[in-house]
């Protein structure tokens, strides 16, 4: 598996929302506001990082699911600074109806073969890229919460909000359980397991998309799909565990501990 599809249409509202306490220069300030998470500068734009992370784990072909109007992620990769390790795609996600609906607009460059989808925002381990790009079958990676509370951005209060993922005994994911209770996560077994929106795909999740319905937000939820191509389609999920943090830019306030911990980092793409 060499592909990967990038979730970059989202429209950062929260990115967006001025926040007097966060500590970011003019130029990152300029770019939130546009609401392009994956464009916010640290030494290099963040989804530089986030390319540079696939390329290191053997990935070659990258698509980037994007807004009509995302012209200036276009123009970057394009025109300004091409990468030379990856090959870079664009798919259209026409209007905001979902992660499912994103996933959808992919599957021309998917052509039949597995894939990863990753999130732009988020900066991933090697470890977990490499690691789906060989497993045989439909897959997702989990991240121990301990290992996120000690490595990532993310404050515990905050993580507890995240989706977690439930495993039975032989390995497979039986259902992503998004924002759980605090009786729902006191009920299940330890370590935990969150959910970064981290899959390795076949063909059959372009079906699940297809069918499910929006959920009470209103929008076509990947979750809703992988739960239907466990339960209908009988598609099985290995679950990879992985013991390493994720970064996560969602708000003003991220940049500045994202930044730093990503100093250092070697960007080759």
């Amino acid at each position: 598996m060499d592909k990967a599809v990038i979730l970059a249409r989202g429209l950062g509202t929260r990115m967006r929302r001025k926040d007097g306490q966060a500590l970011v220069d003019e130029r990152q300030a300029a770019v939130a506001e546009t609401g392009l998470k994956a464009l916010i500068p640290m030494e290099r734009p963040f989804l530089d990082y986030v390319l540079s992370a696939l390329a290191d784990a053997g990935y070659r072909w990258v698509c980037l699911v994007v807004a009509p109007e995302h012209d200036a992620i276009r123009r970057y990769y394009v025109e300004q600074s091409p990468p030379r390790r990856l090959h870079i795609d664009f798919a259209i996600q026409r209007e905001p109806r979902g992660t499912a609906d994103a996933v959808a607009a992919a599957e021309a460059f998917a052509g039949g073969d597995p894939f990863l989808v990753i999130n732009s925002d988020d900066y991933y381990p090697v470890e977990a890229l490499r690691k789906l790009r060989f497993e045989p079958a439909s897959a997702t990676a989990l991240f121990e919460m301990e290992a996120m509370l000690a490595g990532s951005n993310i404050s515990a209060d905050r993580l507890r909000q995240f989706a977690v993922g439930e495993i039975d005994k032989r390995g497979l994911l039986r259902r992503i359980i998004e924002k759980p209770d605090e009786a729902t996560l006191a009920s299940l077994a330890r370590p935990l397991w969150v959910s970064m929106n981290c899959w390795r795909f076949g063909p059959s999740i372009f079906k699940a998309c297809r069918r499910i319905g929006p959920s009470p937000r209103g929008e076509l939820e990947l979750p809703d799909a992988v739960q239907y191509a466990i339960d209908v389609l009988g598609e099985q999920f290995r679950v990879v565990q992985i013991r390493a943090p994720v970064l996560d830019l969602t708000s003003r306030s991220d940049i500045a501990p994202v930044k730093a911990a990503l100093s250092g980092v070697e960007v080759n793409v």
